[in-house]
């Protein structure tokens, strides 16, 4: 087993049930762990494990010589995890053989570990900031620029490395500044279709909306909700920071409203999260962006993660179904 060479999660989501009980050996990071306890009363952790292609889910028992060490190592650990090909109604869910914990001595010795485990964007951060600059530089009300720029002087730097969601979509390093930039690519090739729409505060509200995560998300491995995060939530979070910067930038009362009605309505529904439900033109267009490139970012990502002999995803719980992965094949000339 100690000689196994070390799989990424891409090709060992490219077994199959045929493969069942053969050894691997994968460098992982804990993305999530907790402690359940089944009907019998015995305490069990769900866990799940992932490098920069995917994730899995595992299930280990007390019984396991790996409970007390995933226990004691807990979110965010990078684990040498060997054990065997398993699955758990279709999808895999290896058996746990030996963990062991990679000291952080380990992981500074070999810069490259890390590339490997840590998910990123894949357009250019460097470019999606820049191009994202421009996006504020282009909002044409000169207070409402302003209070951008300030929110933006702020938390710039969370903002450009932030995920934008813990699991469900962009759920990578840099993925809020690759979510919101193409939210306002989507905002500038639509607006010309309702004139209703005022141009620069939906642009404001677009490059607001999410801008809580960089407050209620934490972690450099894995991401976790913050205290103010669970206490929160991101819209409240955004709503602050929106309205002490628009207060700063002397926004006018009316457009500052609308602007913070953005924020707060843009998840759509109360359940998945809104204060309010999108009360205004700008807040309907914001809101349906967002819910547009929330769920092509969960098809791009599965996508990118499909095993090339595979035909559909595993389950995904954003989209409430499986995704057909093979392309459309090219018409017949």
């Amino acid at each position: 087993m100690p000689d196994l060479p070390l799989l990424p999660v891409r090709e060992l989501r490219a077994f199959d049930p045929a493969d069942n009980g053969r050894p691997f050996a994968s460098l992982l990071v804990v993305k999530k762990l907790q402690a359940r306890t089944a009907a019998n009363g015995n305490t069990f952790l769900s866990a799940e494990f992932g490098d920069r292609g995917g994730s899995f889910g595992c299930t280990i028992f007390g019984d396991s010589p790996a409970f007390e060490t995933l226990k004691s190592a807990g979110e965010g650990a990078v684990i040498r995890f060997e054990g065997k090909v398993d699955f758990y109604q279709t999808r895999f869910s290896p058996k746990p053989g030996r963990l062991t914990v990679v000291s952080e001595e380990e992981l500074a010795a070999d810069p490259g570990v890390i590339e490997h485990l840590v998910e990123t964007a894949p357009e250019d951060a460097a470019a999606l900031w820049t191009e994202f600059s421009a996006f504020i530089e282009s909002i044409g009300h000169a207070e409402l620029r302003q209070t951008v720029q300030s929110v933006f002087e702020e938390i710039g730097e969370a903002f450009r490395w932030s995920p934008a969601a813990v699991a469900m979509h962009h759920a990578y390093r840099h993925g809020l500044l690759e979510h919101t930039v193409r939210m306002a690519r989507a905002c500038r090739a639509l607006l010309p279709l309702y004139p209703e729409v005022d141009a620069d505060l939906a642009l404001a509200g677009i490059l607001l909306h999410d801008t809580g995560k960089t407050i209620e998300y934490e972690g450099t491995l894995a991401t976790k909700r913050s205290r103010r995060g669970i206490l929160q939530g991101h819209v409240v979070l955004g709503y602050q920071l929106a309205r002490k910067h628009g207060i700063k930038a002397r926004l006018d009362p009316d457009r500052l409203e609308r602007l913070e009605h953005i924020i707060l309505s843009h998840q759509g529904e109360p359940e998945w999260g809104a204060a309010v439900y999108a009360a205004t033109p700008e807040a309907v267009f914001v809101s349906m962006i967002d819910n547009l490139d929330a769920k092509m970012g969960m098809v791009q990502r599965a996508l990118r993660q499909a095993p090339p002999e595979g035909e559909f995803s595993e389950r995904l719980p954003g989209l409430n179904t499986t995704l057909l992965t093979k392309p459309v094949q090219p018409a017949d000339r």
